[in-house]
């Protein structure tokens, strides 16, 4: 009788103290766009609360995952991610792709589970918060601009522009910025012109089939309530670094504005949501730039290098509350793995490894964890074996989408093709080498596989390709 009081006292301490001694899991999820971000939250957060096929989640095989369920908003001036709406999407019939992320947004998942402690498990079941925070990767390559000026930023801006793979659309912006006098005084209207042609610009860089994922101010990409604000009217001016700017010149309006970007945009950003994460995810669209060619890899690897120099990776301590919070889990995933067959995904993932390295040797050296994953968080198609001239050929079976284009058909979206998708290039000594012409991978994209509904009204799980490997790595320490 005493010992059950005892383990009462015990099991309303631990109750009271959960909060404190397991505080919630901040989950970074960011990718630049089509990278399938509003899809991984999607199928991560259905197959947890389905009890969908995890064999690699060790507290969901091992069955030690109790309940997992939907908790309300934590942050009150945070939209929450609706993740209701996109899962209707999924599994409409027909099912559809959900719209991509174009704001932040954030979701409670609370995991129950039996702990694998001997104390821990007498004390009760516990509980771990994972807070889910999407966020668009355009906003991340802007968090380099914290550390340049606008004179730095313009020089950086416009020899990109003068790139091989960048001229041809930057020329209408460059003829307009040849007739720039950035002495000249400042007017509204030569400020809106400029920076909607370079708007203009940074859209064709980043529009199929060009696929340029270095572009700067990310925002004006994803404007959305900053459209046509002051704060995104301005544009990089052909000025010298360390140049003084004349009082009430163009310069001085497009520095001020730039400032104006960084401190009321990108500082709070960073400040109120990405320096508050303790896990991330960032999910790479590596298949599509291979098949653009190495400018484009060349770009992306650019680009993640520049972003990923903004974490802060490390371990955390009791400390982390007060002097900030470190990354200590970072995982890299190569997305849309099932548009190739599964003897391909080895090469994927050496490739996605090679662009990150940079990025995967800080944060191994500031005692993080770094991982490199080819997934599918949805997978739409199944791998089939043909014959062509008696040789095999694996290939993979799907839906294309209505007006994907291949070899001059042009689909409807009702009817199941095979595909031979073509090998991507081998590693070698540590390098991987794409050809100008790109890889040579048939890329279509797929409609989501139909999911049936079981009994009792709940809906099957999504399959997927090392989903449960991703969860695994992200949070399956939080739960042991």
């Amino acid at each position: 009788m005493i010992f059950d009081d005892i383990l009462g006292l015990a099991r309303s301490a631990g109750a009271m103290a959960e909060g404190w001694i397991t505080p919630p899991v901040r989950l970074g999820v960011t990718g630049l766009s089509r990278a399938g971000k509003t899809v991984f939250i999607t199928a991560l957060v259905h197959n947890l609360l389905q009890g969908g096929r995890l064999p690699f989640f060790a507290a969901s095989a091992q069955g030690r995952l109790i309940r997992v369920f939907l908790e309300p908003q934590p942050d009150d001036d945070v939209p929450r991610f609706a993740y209701e709406d996109h899962l209707a999407t999924l599994t409409s019939t027909p099912p559809g792709w959900p719209e991509s992320t174009r704001r932040i947004s954030q979701l409670r998942l609370t995991l129950e589970y039996e702990p694998l402690g001997l104390l821990r498990r007498q004390m009760g079941t516990a509980r771990q918060h994972i807070d889910i925070v999407d966020y668009p990767g355009e906003w991340l390559l802007d968090l380099p601009l914290l550390r340049q000026s606008y004179e730095d930023w313009s020089q950086d801006a416009i020899a990109q522009s003068r790139e091989p793979q960048r001229a041809a659309f930057a020329a209408e912006w460059h003829g307009f910025l040849a007739g720039c006098d950035s002495a000249a005084p400042g007017v509204e209207t030569a400020a809106m012109q400029g920076a909607e042609l370079f708007t203009a610009y940074l859209r064709r860089c980043r529009s199929e089939p060009n696929l340029l994922s270095t572009l700067t101010p990310g925002r004006m990409l994803m404007p959305g309530d900053l459209q046509g604000s002051p704060a995104l009217t301005f544009m990089p001016l052909d000025v010298a670094r360390g140049t003084a700017a004349p009082h009430g010149s163009l310069h001085t309006m497009m520095a001020r504005r730039f400032e104006a970007y960084k401190s009321h945009v990108v500082k709070p950003f960073f400040r109120d949501h990405f320096a508050r994460l303790d896990r991330q995810i960032v999910l790479v669209d590596v298949l599509s730039a291979i098949n653009v060619g190495p400018s484009a890899l060349a770009d992306l690897e650019r680009a993640m290098t520049a972003v990923l120099q903004c974490f802060r990776p490390g371990t955390n301590s009791w400390l982390s509350s007060i002097l900030g919070k470190r990354i200590d889990r970072i995982l890299f995933a190569a997305t849309k793995a099932d548009h190739i067959h599964h003897t391909s995904h080895d090469r994927l993932e050496a490739i996605l490894r090679h662009s990150v390295h940079k990025a995967i040797d800080r944060a191994l050296f500031a005692g993080a964890e770094v991982k490199a994953v080819a997934l599918a968080a949805v997978r739409a198609t199944r791998e089939i074996e043909a014959q062509e001239n008696g040789e095999a050929l694996n290939c993979i079976a799907g839906i294309p989408l209505p007006g994907e284009r291949l070899d001059g058909q042009t689909f409807d979206g009702r009817q199941e093709i095979a595909l031979f998708p073509g090998d991507l290039p081998p590693e070698r000594d540590g390098t991987v080498t794409i050809p100008e012409e790109g890889a040579g991978v048939r890329f279509l994209r797929f409609r989501p596989p139909a999911v049936r509904m079981t009994g009792f009204g709940a809906r099957a799980s999504i399959p997927h390709i090392r989903l449960d490997r991703a969860i695994e790595f992200l949070i399956g320490d939080r739960l042991e």
